[in-house]
């Protein structure tokens, strides 16, 4: 009996990965898919690229990041249309990600050297015959793992600042979006036609778990907890260095002093835009009893006018089939503990969409609100206070993101989130902002993108000392004396003893 294929789910087929839309099953895309040696191979030659690209220093580096940026930014909606067709995504999104996108590549490429370059790093008293260098020098070849939900913005975020650090880079695509990802390095070999310095491998899992054991320097993935701790422990066998982003599920606050409009706004875009898959996607809401009722009827106006459907419309269609099955259980959980359905509900499930969900007093231990649903759904939950609302906030092992509407409070509340990262009077904003580093704690990984600390990520500090006199306290010597000791002794006591 021939097995019928999912539309949006991969396919492998006479040694090619075959992506189809999930909404309408056309193919968007084949790639041939990678065995163990291919992966091997293509390290080994990003190895020998790198060591070029390294070679052209930030300036040329720069200058060939910068090409690459404004070719995305001539073809942004070639590439968004492909981002739709693949990922079913909403053109209007999808430009709107590579727009992120373009930004990072930009920042990365103009500010690299000043980050990253050699620079004098102030000595101390006990070592003043002696100066201090810092730089930090390219890894190598950088492995990037990245996922379907944001094919563009989020492995550029690791790759560019890769690059613009003087690393190689590998990308393997998620195997729901491989045209997206072979667009990306494609794009790139446009203008940087020399050397294979950005390149991808395509295939399932198994080619993710090649690639973090093909002797990269370094991994950075994107994806689901579960499967990071399996890219965890392929890379610990090699003593391989890993960055981390895994799930979410992030918390908004509302205190009593909040706009209402705004804060009900940011509630829908932040849960519902790429249809709620966003591992950065609000997905609690915890709201003070004086403002509860209001809010939640704003928020069911406005998620109540989005439109779903394959084109032209607000929510698009579930990209990995799979998912449907998560978030209509999670829906179902809610409701059976006791949690109300204002907007949407169980009916909101019809493959491959599911419509705007809006659940309200949703118990804490539901999966509603304990698991990663990545759907157009919102739990909102009534609190008396703030702190009651940062204590259930953080009652999850996640991590990842957050945000916090209100005026006097706010910010407050926002430092006692566990969260990598906050947006306070809007949502999802830090995402975008290419100075600030992107990442999460706990459940949601470690490590940084995006910013200063993302492009320290891609560079291994070397330190180095400069002897430039004599030693007038000489101790890390044989020849020192025991009058030299007893002054060492005077001087600490007198620098450090008080």
């Amino acid at each position: 009996m021939t097995a019928v294929h999912v539309p949006g789910a991969p396919l492998v087929e006479a040694d090619q990965l075959v992506s189809t839309s999930p909404a309408t099953g056309a193919e968007a895309g084949r790639l041939p898919v990678a065995t163990d040696a291919d992966v091997r191979q293509a390290v080994e030659r990003a190895r020998a690229a790198g060591e070029w690209w390294a070679g052209l220093g930030f300036a040329g580096r720069r200058a060939r990041l910068l090409r690459w940026r404004a070719l995305l930014a001539k073809r942004i909606e070639q590439l968004a249309e492909l981002v739709h067709v693949e990922g079913g995504k909403p053109v209007a999104d999808a430009i709107v990600e590579i727009v992120t996108a373009i930004e990072h590549i930009d920042w990365a490429a103009r500010n690299a050297a000043r980050v990253l370059g050699p620079r004098r790093v102030r000595s101390r008293l006990i070592l003043a015959e002696f100066s201090g260098h810092l730089e930090y020098q390219p890894y190598g070849v950088v492995g990037v793992i990245g996922p379907w939900n944001y094919p563009v913005f989020t492995p550029i975020g690791s790759a560019a600042y890769a690059l613009a650090a003087g690393n190689a880079v590998v990308l393997k695509p998620s195997e729901y979006t491989p045209a997206t990802g072979q667009w990306l390095v494609d794009s790139f070999a446009e203008v940087v036609p020399e050397q294979p310095v950005f390149t991808a491998v395509h295939g399932l899992g198994d080619v993710g778990a090649a690639l973090c054991r093909s002797g990269v320097a370094k991994v950075a993935f994107t994806g689901s907890t579960a499967t990071a701790r399996k890219v965890m422990a392929a890379c610990a066998e090699t003593l391989t260095p890993v960055l981390i982003e895994g799930g979410g599920k992030d918390a908004m606050i509302v205190d009593s002093d909040a706009n209402l409009d705004a804060a009900a706004e940011a509630c829908v875009w932040g849960g519902m835009t790429n249809a709620g898959q966003t591992c950065i996607g609000i997905e609690r809401v915890y709201v003070v009893d004086p403002v509860f009722d209001a809010f939640v009827d704003k928020v069911v106006t406005r998620a109540g006018r989005l439109t779903v459907g394959p084109e032209g419309t607000d929510i698009g269609p579930i990209t990995m089939p799979t998912q449907l099955d998560v978030i209509r259980r999670h829906i179902d959980a809610a409701i059976a503990s006791g949690g109300r359905a204002v907007l949407g509900g169980p009916d909101a499930v019809q493959p491959p969409y599911v419509h705007p969900t809006v659940l309200v007093d949703v118990p804490e231990d539901s999966a509603a609100v304990r698991e990663e649903t990545f759907g157009p759904t919102l739990t909102i939950n009534r609190v008396r206070d703030a702190d009651e609302a940062v204590s259930r906030a953080n009652a999850l092992p996640y991590g990842l993101g957050g945000s916090v509407f209100g005026r006097r409070r706010a910010v407050a509340i926002a430092r006692r989130m566990r969260s990598g990262m906050a947006s306070i009077n809007s949502s999802l904003t830090f995402a975008g902002m290419s100075t600030l580093p992107f990442g999460g704690v706990g459940d949601s990984g470690f490590g940084r993108i995006h910013g200063e600390d993302g492009l320290r990520e891609f560079g291994r500090a070397k330190a180095v000392t400069r002897r430039r006199g004599r030693s007038l306290l000489p101790s890390m010597t044989f020849d020192r004396t025991p009058t030299d000791v007893a002054r060492l002794v005077r001087v600490i006591k007198t620098m450090y003893g008080r």
